[in-house]
């Protein structure tokens, strides 16, 4: 098991092309951890935005009736990839890990599949 800083570490070093990474609550929007980044891409303010997506994508699933689970929430840039995926071990509810990838670097197949790995080793 990990923690969240080395889960945040070892997203950043194993996953080509990561920009950024965070660990968010989406229930408060608030980041429990950011890694890269920088002054041009501020993790906070997007860790915060991006609860608005998983809130209004749980909401609608709601509203038509749909009794899944979100894996992940993939947004397409011009030159970026956002992943978020949503946490589902028993203590890590309402938290989901938000990745930011060079899209002429990463492999999202990847990308997807190896923080599926650390997500199952983050321990909260």
């Amino acid at each position: 098991m990990a923690n969240t800083e080395a889960s945040l570490k070892e997203a950043m070093t194993s996953i080509e092309g990561t920009l950024g990474v965070a660990l968010v609550d989406y229930t408060s929007g608030m980041a429990l951890g950011t890694l890269g980044g920088g002054k041009d891409f501020n993790l906070d303010v997007a860790a915060a935005g991006n609860t608005d997506v998983v809130r209004a994508k749980l909401r609608t699933m709601e509203h038509l009736g749909i009794k899944d689970e979100i894996e992940d929430i993939l947004i397409t840039l011009g030159v970026q990839y956002h992943l978020i995926r949503l946490l589902k071990s028993r203590d890590t509810n309402g938290l989901f890990l938000y990745l930011v990838l060079d899209s002429a670097r990463a492999n999202l197949a990847m990308a997807r599949h190896q923080l599926k790995r650390i997500e199952a080793e983050l321990e909260v």
